[in-house]
């Protein structure tokens, strides 16, 4: 996936190339999770993997229209095991049975915020579609300035702009 290359790439070369980078912001989003993580470095990339190959004939013009459509990927997938861990702690489909009423099982600090900053994104794609693309690229595809400008056909200014705007709106939603 070099700069210069028109042909666009289908997603077995797409991701070969950019394997250990995957690999590398799996970690970095993972790493706060302590003992509670809710999928391991590989199994992150691997599931981005599945999550894109679903979409038959899919071709990325370049490196960061990739990187940034498996940021959006691996934000889905950490979701999704947040909830369904979640859901998976309450009992399931399983009738509760409570055998005393100070028994709680309070979520692990880590998904609790996953699933705040979520919601916040969601309520910002809601005000700024393209704030929260730029939220999504930096902190879920690891993209520079540079990258996500070109992703998304704005200047570098404006995703600097977009950047300390979504960080307040963040700040906010997450008080």
């Amino acid at each position: 996936m070099e700069a210069g290359d028109d042909a666009p790439l289908e997603l077995p070369q797409a991701f070969a190339a950019a394997y250990q980078e995957l690999r590398r912001l799996a970690r970095a989003r993972l790493y706060r999770g302590g003992r509670n993580t809710v999928l391991d470095t590989t199994a992150l990339v691997h599931e981005v993997y599945l999550k894109l190959s679903r979409h038959s004939g899919v071709a990325f013009p370049d490196r960061a229209r990739f990187l940034a459509y498996a940021g959006r990927a691996m934000r889905s997938i950490i979701v999704d095991m947040v909830r369904q861990r979640q859901t998976e702690r309450a009992g399931g489909d399983l009738a509760l049975l409570t055998l005393t009423g100070d028994v709680a099982d309070a979520l692990p600090a880590q998904e609790e915020h996953i699933l705040r900053v979520h919601e916040a994104l969601d309520a910002m794609g809601g005000v700024d579609p393209r704030m929260a693309q730029v939220v999504e690229m930096r902190y879920f595809a690891g993209m520079s300035d540079t990258e996500i400008a070109t992703a998304l056909g704005v200047t570098d200014r404006t995703v600097r702009r977009d950047w300390v705007q979504a960080r307040l709106f963040l700040a906010e939603a997450l008080r």
